[in-house]
């Protein structure tokens, strides 16, 4: 483990580090994603998610008088194939210490929520911003000052101050996406489905690579994670598969008429409850999503059994809005009672481009995005 210094400026520190310190933890616990008038919520995952990075977490940590401030995590991985194929980092867990605090009503109890939110310090501009063109400070495994490399941000379209930031860190808006629900009442199994055999992974990844060919920042870094990759076989043949994560965050709000109906009224209905309980939301993150052509009404087959599976009744997970998989699985089937409600904004996806051509760069905007589950779980 290490932790070093990066520069001193006007008072404040720049620290890296490739562990979550306990002031790290800190700030990730208390930390709440969203922005007003969009969904609140908060990871209750974190320590799990971080301990899956391993070595290829990196935290760029503020400092004053050496009291953390702020913090953001950077995780590495080589993502997307062929043209796409680049040395890229995730950056997620932004997070700050705010003066912002709001009344959080909790049945008849009122508490404070200290909601994470950068605020005009100056803290990551202009020295700080400009560590995000420069990943090879963050001692991140093999990448080297002037290799091309990609950075890029999942950001929800109404947060204004997260968009503000990565633009002047000099992150470019690329593609959008949305978040789609899937849910049952009472999901069922079908003996189609089973876990995948740990001796078909090979076999699997070069379905999912096939499958993603054409897609940038692809990885199957995490496709597999905990060993809970679901398949649906006719015979031998593997003709779906999905990634299925349990996951837990705590909501705190959702936009809209309907984001007021599932907040207010439906933990009131048992029915209802098993889809959403906004206290703790247990739900599985889909991710590694694959269907052979021309099959595509079975993924619903595949993901109603991973949920009996599971013990889960929701799913979720996030698909580039112009992809022809976001399309296929609008139309081919029933996602469910909570898709129909959730109404959810699109997220954008924001990339800095490092050392790469106009004309490498271009490929980025036509190509639809992989938006990793396993990153936003």
């Amino acid at each position: 483990m290490f932790e070093k210094t990066i520069f001193n400026y006007q008072g404040l520190e720049l620290r890296v580090a490739d562990n979550a310190n306990e002031g790290v933890m800190n700030i990730l616990n208390r930390s709440v994603q969203g922005s007003e008038g969009g969904m609140r919520f908060s990871f209750q995952n974190i320590p799990a998610r971080i301990a899956a990075y391993k070595d290829r977490i990196r935290f760029i940590s503020l400092y004053k008088k050496n009291k953390i401030t702020g913090t953001v995590g950077a995780c590495f991985r080589i993502s997307g194939q062929g043209d796409l194929m680049y040395p890229s980092t995730y950056i997620k867990y932004l997070a700050f210490h705010s003066v912002y605090q709001s009344d959080i009503k909790t049945g008849r109890r009122k508490k404070k929520l200290i909601e994470i939110r950068p605020e005009p310090l100056d803290s990551f501009k202009p020295k700080t911003l400009e560590l995000f063109g420069k990943p090879h400070l963050l001692d991140l495994p093999d990448v080297f000052e002037k290799d091309r490399h990609i950075m890029y941000a999942f950001i929800e379209s109404m947060n204004e101050r997260a968009k503000n930031l990565v633009n002047q860190a000099g992150f470019e808006y690329i593609r959008s996406f949305l978040t789609v629900a899937f849910s049952r009442f009472n999901p069922k199994s079908d003996p189609r489905v089973s876990k995948l055999d740990p001796d078909k992974k090979p076999v699997m990844q070069e379905l999912l690579q096939e499958f993603y060919r054409d897609y940038s920042l692809f990885t199957t870094d995490y496709a597999f994670y905990r060993d809970n990759y679901y398949v649906l076989k006719e015979g031998d043949e593997i003709i779906a598969g999905v990634s299925a994560i349990p996951t837990i965050n705590k909501v705190y709000d959702i936009p809209g008429v309907w984001g007021w109906v599932m907040m207010k009224m439906l933990p009131y209905f048992p029915y209802f409850r098993r889809l959403f309980s906004p206290g703790e939301f247990h739900f599985l993150v889909f991710d590694a999503l694959y269907c052979k052509k021309g099959k595509e009404p079975l993924l619903y087959t595949l993901l109603e059994s991973a949920c009996a599976a599971e013990g889960f009744h929701t799913g979720l997970m996030w698909l580039d809005d112009r992809s022809e998989l976001y399309d296929k699985i609008r139309t081919e089937g029933r996602l469910g009672a909570l898709n129909r409600m959730l109404n959810a904004k699109p997220g954008l996806v924001y990339t800095r481009f490092i050392n790469l051509t106009e004309e490498e760069k271009e490929r980025f905007y036509d190509a639809p995005a992989y938006v990793s589950g396993f990153d936003f779980s």
